[in-house]
C-alpha cells in the first residue's frame, strides 16, 4: 500500500462542470506518450533534510506546453487535477488516497498548457479504465461564520496580484498545479514554505519545535481562500472531514494566522496514511508525535477540533450546516495502469 504525504497546497474554487466518465471520440486530446510507475515510499529522512536546507521536494503536478509530470500524486489527486474538482468532491474506494503515481507525459506539438488536464482524463479512462457519475447530494458541511463578539481580522493594505507564469523561478521555488491553476511555492529553512495563490492571497507556514506547534499566517487572503485552507486541515484524518464553506459576507482581504498542535497534524497526517515514525518531530520537550493529544484522538482524526480552536481566535466560528454538493462518484478505477 503507498503512503499518503501530508500536502498544503491544492486549495481553489469548486468548479461548475463536472467531465463523464463515458467513452469519447478518438480524437479526444490525449498525451503523445505518457510513463506511469508507482511511487516509491518516501525516504522520510532525506525529506526533511532536503526541508531543512530550502529544497523543494519534487512532489506534486507540474506542468507546461510541452511536458507533464506528477510525482508521488495519490489516484483521488490526480482525479482532481483531471476533472477540475476538489478532493471532497470525489467518492470512492479508499485505496484513492494510499495508492500513488509518478507519471511523466509528453504533450503533442502546439498543445497549451490548459490542454493537460483533459490529457489527463484520457489517460485516467483509458490505461487507468476509470469511470464514474455524477450526482448532487445535501452532504454537512462546517460554515465559516462571524462570531458573536465580531471578526478579529486585519484588513489587508494591499491587494494580492495574479500570477506571472513567464516571471523566472528563484531558487528554491517551484510552480506547482492545482485544480484552480497554478501557485508558485517557495521553500524555506526547516520547513517552512510560502504558497502565492494568486488572487486568493499568500499563505506562509512553518513549524516550531520550541513551542511544538505549527504556524500559518495567511496575507491578503480572502475568506473564501481561508475557507479553502481549513477544509485541507478538515481532510487530513482520512478524508472523512467536512467541507468548510465560507459564510462570513466579509469580502475584503486579511491578514490571518493560526497555529495547531503539531503533535495533532502528525497524528492527523498518519491517519491519512503518511509513513511517519512515532518519534518524528522532536523538539526540546521530547518527540512530538509520540502521543497524539485529546484532539488528535476525536473522530475524525481531530482536525475539526484543531480548527475550531484556530479559528474562534479570530473571532469567527464554524457551525454545522448542510449543504447540496456536487459528486464524482467513482464507479471502477484500476490499480494498475495498462501499457502505453
Amino acid at each position: 500500500m503507498r503512503k499518503n504525504p501530508l500536502t498544503f497546497s491544492a486549495l481553489g474554487a469548486v468548479a461548475a462542470v463536472f467531465f463523464t466518465g463515458a467513452a469519447v471520440a478518438q480524437t479526444r486530446p490525449a498525451f503523445e506518450v505518457a510513463s506511469i510507475k508507482p511511487s516509491a515510499p518516501l525516504d522520510m529522512a532525506k525529506l526533511a533534510a532536503d526541508m531543512q536546507q530550502g529544497k523543494m521536494p519534487k512532489m506534486g503536478a507540474h506542468v507546461d506546453a510541452s511536458r507533464a509530470e506528477y510525482n508521488y500524486v495519490a489516484m483521488r489527486d490526480l482525479i482532481v487535477l483531471a476533472y477540475g474538482v476538489k478532493t471532497f468532491q470525489v467518492t470512492g474506494p479508499d485505496w484513492l488516497t494510499k495508492e500513488r503515481y509518478d507519471i511523466v507525459a509528453k504533450l503533442p506539438a502546439g498543445s497549451r498548457k490548459e490542454d493537460a488536464p483533459k490529457m489527463l482524463q484520457s489517460l485516467l479512462e483509458d490505461r487507468f479504465k476509470l469511470t464514474f457519475h455524477k450526482t448532487k447530494e445535501e452532504h454537512p458541511v462546517l460554515g465559516l461564520v462571524v462570531g458573536k463578539n465580531g471578526p478579529k481580522l486585519k484588513e489587508s493594505t494591499e491587494k494580492p496580484q495574479a500570477l506571472d507564469e513567464t516571471i523566472p523561478l528563484k531558487p528554491g521555488e517551484m510552480m506547482q498545479e492545482g485544480p484552480d491553476g497554478p501557485v508558485r511555492v517557495t521553500m524555506g529553512k526547516m520547513g517552512s514554505a510560502t504558497v502565492n495563490m494568486g488572487l486568493k492571497g499568500t499563505m506562509s507556514y512553518g513549524m516550531n519545535p520550541a513551542t511544538q506547534s505549527f504556524h500559518m499566517d495567511g496575507s491578503m487572503i480572502t475568506m473564501s481562500g481561508f475557507a479553502d485552507m481549513l477544509t485541507q486541515f478538515s481532510q487530513m484524518g482520512g478524508g472523512g472531514g467536512r467541507q468548510v464553506v465560507d459564510m462570513t459576507n466579509l469580502k475584503g482581504n486579511y491578514e490571518v494566522a493560526i497555529d495547531f498542535a503539531l503533535a495533532d497534524l502528525l497524528q492527523m497526517a498518519r491517519a491519512n496514511g503518511m509513513d511517519i515514525p512515532m518519534g518524528a518531530g522532536r523538539g526540546p520537550g521530547g518527540p512530538v508525535g509520540g502521543a497524539p493529544s485529546d484532539a488528535a484522538s476525536e473522530p475524525g482524526g481531530g482536525a475539526t477540533s484543531s480548527i475550531t480552536q484556530a479559528v474562534s481566535a479570530l473571532g469567527l466560528k464554524l457551525e454545522p450546516r448542510k449543504a447540496m454538493v456536487d459528486q464524482l462518484i467513482i464507479d471502477h478505477v484500476e490499480k494498475t495502469a495498462t501499457d502505453n
